[in-house]
């Protein structure tokens, strides 16, 4: 059981690894023993971050700024050329924008889609040969993709390009893992309301309603985040691919 739910020794880049949803992955993949690159566009913060987890593992800052497809093709090749077999990549860097319906132009469309759903694309294209190399026939290698119980549902706010993403993000999990199988799989997990920088203003607003109308009556912690990205990495998931799995306190079910 203890080697069913292992991920020790494994190589994963964690895109959006210096904070949130991102740093919960990263650290937990850190302290179960995996190799772990972390890759955010702040560089002094990305390294910062990843020498805090490097007091308890392994972990290295690749600073990128994933919303071109050149930075992209960087961020791949530099990781390739220090892991030439990638056994799990998270795809989890991420922005939102929230504005009135009448305010809501071309930048609150550009910069979101831009890095929610073309760099989860490009970057796992690139990264393709390496996720390849690391595949066994027992033991696929793995992209994980976050998107969101927003794009399962209408949110209370007004961020028409993050839940449009985030559907996106869903359907793009879909089509890759059926496009990548047997050698790669690909799921998504659609976190709800976690402590995060992206969160604080949701959870500042409606904090206390999110959590009396959650079936489970909280918000997410650290270690819920980590676990379902351990067992999505380890030999425990490795027959679960095109899933969009909600890490939510079970909201999808009542919003």
């Amino acid at each position: 059981m203890t080697d069913l739910f292992s991920v020790e020794g494994k190589a994963a880049l964690v895109t959006g690894g210096s904070r949130g949803i991102g740093l919960m992955i990263a650290r937990g993949f850190v302290e179960a023993g995996a190799r772990v690159y972390i890759s955010s566009r702040k560089a002094d913060v990305c390294q910062e971050v990843a020498a805090e987890l490097a007091k308890v593992g392994e972990c290295v800052a690749l600073p990128a700024n994933l919303a071109t497809e050149d930075e992209c093709r960087r961020l791949a090749a530099e990781v390739t050329a220090l892991e030439p077999e990638l056994h799990v990549l998270v795809n989890n860097a991420g922005a939102t924008w929230g504005a009135p319906i009448d305010d809501f132009d071309d930048a609150a469309w550009n910069r979101v889609l831009d890095l929610n759903v073309k760099a989860v694309f490009h970057l796992t294209r690139f990264l393709r040969p390496a996720l390849e190399a690391a595949a066994t026939d027992d033991d696929p290698a793995r992209v994980i993709n976050i998107g969101s119980i927003d794009g399962i549902h209408v949110p209370i706010m007004e961020t028409y390009s993050y839940s449009a993403s985030k559907a996106a993000v869903h359907q793009l999990t879909r089509h890759l893992a059926r496009r990548l199988a047997p050698r790669v799989t690909v799921n998504a997990v659609a976190p709800g309301p976690f402590e995060s920088k992206m969160m604080a203003a949701t959870l500042d607003a409606f904090g206390d309603d999110i959590v009396e109308g959650a079936p489970l009556k909280r918000i997410g912690r650290p270690d819920d985040m980590a676990g379902v990205a351990i067992f999505l990495a380890s030999r425990a998931g490795s027959y679960l691919t095109g899933a969009v799995i909600p890490v939510d306190g079970g909201i999808a079910t009542v919003a």
